[in-house]
């Protein structure tokens, strides 16, 4: 795991923890790094003093071994919930998604794909949404 200090374009500053550099880079290109103040996806990394000491361990990579497996295990369980009990459909959940906050769809849980200007879009139109944790197995 990683630890990026991160501000978005209101100068929001925020943390984010994530498996590596290419995850962070992965997430922010789909639009998937978000302001927790804000909910802009205008985000970017603040420049960061690297901790260094003699022995001490200090990098978020280097987290205890039982913490880390907890939190792998917990990103497991809600994305195993999410699968076994919410609709997938796919590139539609921007559209189902605005759908069911309307009423014109059956009031459920989903899960799919949508690009990063829908979510934008829906957010902004007071229609709650998360990324899906990623799959632990593909963090290791």
């Amino acid at each position: 795991m990683i630890r990026y200090a991160l501000r978005c374009t209101h100068d929001h500053e925020f943390e984010g923890w994530f498996g590596s550099s290419t995850d962070y880079d992965s997430q922010a290109e789909r639009g998937l790094v978000e302001c927790p103040v804000c909910g802009s996806h205008e985000v970017g990394k603040q420049i960061m003093a690297p901790a260094v000491s003699g022995t001490k361990r200090s990098a978020a990579s280097d987290l205890p071994q039982p913490t880390r497996t907890m939190v792998m295990e917990a990103m497991g369980k809600i994305r195993r919930h999410v699968k076994d009990n919410f609709d997938y459909v796919g590139d539609a959940f921007a559209k189902e998604a605005r759908a069911i906050h309307e009423g014109t769809s059956e009031d459920r849980g989903i899960y799919g794909e949508a690009r990063p200007d829908e979510v934008k879009a829906l957010r902004e139109d007071g229609i709650g949404v998360a990324p899906l944790p990623p799959d632990p197995k593909e963090m290791n």
